[in-house]
């Protein structure tokens, strides 16, 4: 082919740079990139979407999906990875550990790396499921406290309930990172498994590592976020959140790192939105979600960064340089998911069993997307606000740690999506505690 026309030619290259650019973005790890930015280089789906296809586990879709080629990876809490063809739902292989999986998966050079709840983290083949090696923590457990969110009886070390993920692998430079309930952040070669170093923290790691110009960002339990160089492990600097441990042991970081332009965005159990100096971990500023935890980890883009927090409800967006609001939507119940960003469009799930949609551009909700257990089951404990609220309706209740969990897992009934959506091409992928990983697209006419 001759182009005689040289801005002819200029546009062409670039249509096929900007395509070629969406169509390669790594989207095959938790939050889409090392940095853990969130943002998806795909159309977003405009409308309220129909169902492409479900898939069906024997377990809740906790983690969040995975796509890398034709295949969506998935864990549950059946203890399976599955892998499922994007094109249909269909599955292609699966692959059962000795416990629950709620950690997302990271595929690079055809492996699969997964962590699960039996203290291994399994590299597996992107074709076929096949086992490469498994490495085994000294364990996983969750965080546990005395009087967890006010529950008696109060000298009791209980799990907490609410500690619902395990730290999702990140891949860089041929080396898995990822953090575990024995405390430990770890770095394993790619292709062998063997230790390149951990580092030791005070309390469980369940936050997923972000990478961004050599240094590992990653908080844990033990209410300290830290900055490590991803080659040695070295630490290269610390902060301390704050806590409140006599109350509700408001402590530690499940929320994972955002790094964007030489800052790292991270929430907190403390309720804070935290904005670090990426090199030196000086505080730049904090938004105060008033008692709120922020679980869900922060999306950047555009100068903007958006969450959304537990106890307040809330969807937010604020300017990335000062951390002033620019816009905030109330939701029915908490959201634990974070946000994804795919042209226009924010997406987020939440414990009632919606997902919502936000134009960006009005900074409006859209759309919600429920699931067939969340419009079934949720207006019977919607409250008169239109909140939800399983803890105040019974005037009889007796704050027992065993009672809390059992609230916690009535509160899955209603389908709770608290994975992290995923687009590509076009196509929004999310798991329910109904089991189904959800492939949602835009309705036809």
């Amino acid at each position: 082919m001759i182009i005689k026309d040289r801005g002819n030619l200029r546009t062409i290259l670039l249509c096929l740079a900007l395509a070629t650019a969406a169509h390669a973005q790594d989207v095959a790890m938790f939050r889409g990139d090392p940095a853990h930015t969130g943002v998806y280089g795909s159309p977003g789906v405009s409308r309220l979407p129909a169902i492409k296809w479900r898939f069906h586990t024997d377990g809740r879709v906790i983690a969040s999906p995975t796509v890398s080629g034709n295949t969506v990876y998935v864990g549950s809490t059946d203890g399976r990875l599955y892998a499922i063809n994007i094109a249909d739902g269909k599955e292609r292989w699966r692959f059962a550990t000795h416990a629950r999986i709620a950690s997302s998966a990271a595929v690079s050079d055809g492996v699969v790396y997964v962590e699960s709840y039996d203290g291994n983290l399994y590299a597996l083949s992107a074709a076929t499921g096949q086992r490469k090696w498994q490495f085994a923590t000294q364990g996983e457990r969750r965080f546990a406290g005395t009087h967890l969110h006010g529950s008696v009886p109060v000298a009791e070390r209980m799990p907490d309930p609410f500690d619902v993920f395990l730290s999702s692998p990140t891949v860089w430079q041929h080396t898995v990172y990822f953090g575990s309930g024995d405390g430990n952040v770890y770095a394993l070669d790619a292709a062998s498994g063997r230790v390149e170093w951990k580092y030791q923290t005070g309390d469980v790691v369940h936050a997923s590592p972000a990478i961004a110009n050599g240094t590992l960002y990653i908080g844990s339990w033990d209410s300290y976020f830290y900055a490590l160089d991803a080659k040695t492990g070295a630490l290269q600097w610390r902060y301390k959140a704050g806590d409140d441990p006599d109350i509700h042991n408001q402590v530690g970081f499940q929320s994972s790192a955002a790094v964007v332009d030489g800052v790292v965005y991270v929430g907190c159990r403390d309720a804070q939105l935290y904005a670090f100096d990426a090199r030196t971990g000086q505080k730049k500023w904090s938004f105060d979600n008033k008692g709120s935890w922020v679980v869900g980890s922060p999306a950047v883009r555009d100068g903007k960064v958006y969450f959304a927090t537990s106890d307040s409800h809330r969807i937010w967006a604020l300017e990335a340089a000062s951390g002033k609001s620019v816009f905030e939507i109330p939701t029915r119940w908490f959201s634990f998911s974070s946000p994804a960003l795919a042209g226009n469009w924010l997406y987020v799930g939440n414990w009632d069993g919606t997902v919502t949609a936000v134009d960006l551009t009005t900074g409006k909700r859209a759309w919600v997307f429920a699931t067939e257990a969340s419009r079934a089951h949720a207006a019977a404990h919607t409250g008169k606000d239109g909140t939800i609220d399983f803890f105040t309706e019974d005037p009889h209740f007796e704050p027992f740690y065993d009672r809390l969990v059992a609230l916690v897992e009535q509160q899955y009934s209603l389908g709770a999506i608290i994975s992290s959506p995923i687009v590509v091409d076009g196509v929004l992928y999310v798991g329910s505690a109904d089991g189904n990983l959800y492939a949602l697209a835009d309705q036809a006419g």
